[in-house]
């Protein structure tokens, strides 16, 4: 008898991409087979998947960018897309379809829908996204990493957390060294594409930091790639140790060792701090659909584990203050990272896969 199959679908960003990762992951050593359905943005992604996943790359556009003949042609490209789909389901039948979010997602979760297969999706944010909004009624289960999540009414939901990587999980409260005289290391990320805010903000406020401390601060910058340079022109005038990249691989090592972290509030990024367990200032992009990103801050910090800073607050003296408020703060940095730590879900991948395999159960010669 065959393995099982799995689909999973998801669109080109890091927060769909990575907890997809995550439930490939496992999912494999539970005997599954799986395969990805992305689009060509998504595929950038799936260097960290495991080789036994199947990347197939669909036809999928989105109506929220592009020109007038970008958007015009978008229902003939993400309708070719649900008719390749249909037919590869048709050859290898999926046991179950799960749907992580974004547009290239559309292809898979209609083509499930179309031949009645179990299917379900799960959503990251405290807020649905738009195409995991068009589907929650049409699905067998929904799952949210960030809990409460706001719901269409009459959608009930399960929260099973936000699935991370084996990499982050290896480091799953991983010692916190807390502030000290000694080398402290701050972490600055803005998500998978970056944040100008971070880069316009963040080295001016080490730079006004008090003496005592600049000196023993050590940054790993994440910047656009049309901010590198000047980022790290900045630290190395100040005479900031600084390491500034457009991508960090090891994002995972680097939390660990960090003592704070300055970021964006993306779901995965939010994950990754509580499973890891570190302090943090969080800077939630503003033009997020339906503010999304401060719904997920809010749980790290009701908690005490984060401080919150919104984009038109977001200013280099008050920053300033903070940082220098939680690094020359051991206890209360320590207090930080506790409190982040308990508010993990570090085994949300397994109980996502106990989802998917229910609804393999229960749903098999489902016909709604």
């Amino acid at each position: 008898m065959s393995a099982p199959l799995l689909v999973i679908a998801a669109g080109g960003t890091g927060g769909h991409m990575f907890p997809a990762q995550a439930l490939a992951e496992l999912m494999l050593t539970r005997g599954w087979r799986v395969k990805l359905s992305t689009d060509a943005r998504g595929a950038r992604y799936t260097q960290n998947f495991p080789r036994e996943v199947e990347i197939e790359q669909v036809g999928a556009a989105t109506f929220a960018r592009g020109g007038l003949s970008a958007k015009a042609m978008a229902p003939f490209r993400i309708g070719g897309g649900v008719a390749a789909a249909v037919s590869r389901m048709m050859r290898d039948r999926p046991s179950v379809v799960v749907g992580f979010g974004g547009y290239p997602s559309i292809p898979a979760l209609a083509a499930a829908t179309i031949l009645k297969l179990p299917r379900m999706i799960h959503e990251q944010n405290g807020v649905l996204g738009r195409v995991n909004a068009l589907f929650a009624r049409r699905v067998h289960a929904v799952a949210c990493g960030t809990w409460p999540t706001a719901l269409p009414d009459g959608v009930e939901a399960v929260h099973t957390g936000n699935p991370v990587r084996r990499a982050v999980l290896d480091r799953a409260g991983a010692a916190y060294i807390p502030p000290g005289d000694y080398p402290m290391s701050v972490l600055v990320i803005g998500g998978s594409q970056g944040a100008r805010i971070l880069s316009d903000v963040v080295p001016p406020a080490i730079a006004a930091l008090p003496a005592e401390l600049r000196r023993r601060v050590r940054v790993s910058h994440q910047a656009r790639e049309e901010d590198v340079q000047r980022v790290s022109t900045y630290y190395a005038d100040e005479g900031i140790d600084a390491d500034v990249q457009t991508f960090f691989a090891d994002v995972p090592t680097r939390m660990s060792e960090a003592q704070l972290v300055i970021c964006r509030s993306g779901a995965s990024t939010i994950a990754d701090l509580s499973v890891i367990g570190r302090p943090a200032v969080l800077v939630p992009f503003a033009a997020a659909a339906a503010d999304h990103q401060t719904a997920n801050a809010r749980g790290l910090t009701q908690v005490g584990a984060a401080i919150l800073f919104p984009e038109k607050k977001f200013h280099v003296e008050a920053l300033a203050e903070q940082i220098a408020l939680v690094l020359g703060n051991s206890e209360g940095a320590m207090r930080m990272a506790h409190a982040a730590r308990d508010a993990g879900v570090p085994d949300a991948a397994e109980r996502l896969a106990g989802v998917v395999e229910r609804l393999a159960d229960g749903q098999k010669g489902t016909d709604s």
